[in-house]
């Protein structure tokens, strides 16, 4: 469902001594996935945000099948797993520039209110532009 592609150099600062990425960095690789795969659909995180609506993470689950190395391509593959409800729940492959699969992970997030902090559900306007 929805698939949309990221690429991402790694720098020098996300290794190790070893030259290898740092497991904490595929957070934030996955963040910059998912706002571009957003931004691919129509929908701007910061407009979504003004206008109350927030994506927390919920749970967060990574699977590493080789290491990423400094200097790397990275090509993030980012999916939608089912039309979200109050939550949405995307799914990542993360591939080096000889696409190898390096990574698998998952991120479930949660609709809320941004006043009352609240969980909501998907809005409409995100399900219309799915849809189509």
């Amino acid at each position: 469902m929805k698939k949309h592609l990221t690429f991402v150099k790694v720098r020098y600062a996300e290794t190790d001594q070893m030259g290898v990425v740092h497991h904490g960095n595929y957070a934030q690789y996955l963040e910059l996935a998912r706002i571009d795969w957003l931004d691919n659909l129509g929908i701007s995180y910061k407009w979504m945000e003004d206008n109350g609506v927030m994506l927390p993470v919920y749970k967060l689950e990574l699977t590493f099948k080789k290491s990423a190395t400094f200097d790397d391509e990275l090509k993030i593959e980012t999916s939608l797993r089912e039309l979200p409800s109050v939550r949405i729940i995307f799914d990542y492959k993360i591939y080096n520039q000889s696409d190898d699969l390096l990574t698998v992970a998952s991120a479930e997030l949660i609709f809320i209110s941004k006043d009352s902090k609240r969980p909501i559900r998907c809005p409409d306007y995100i399900l219309d532009l799915l849809k189509k």
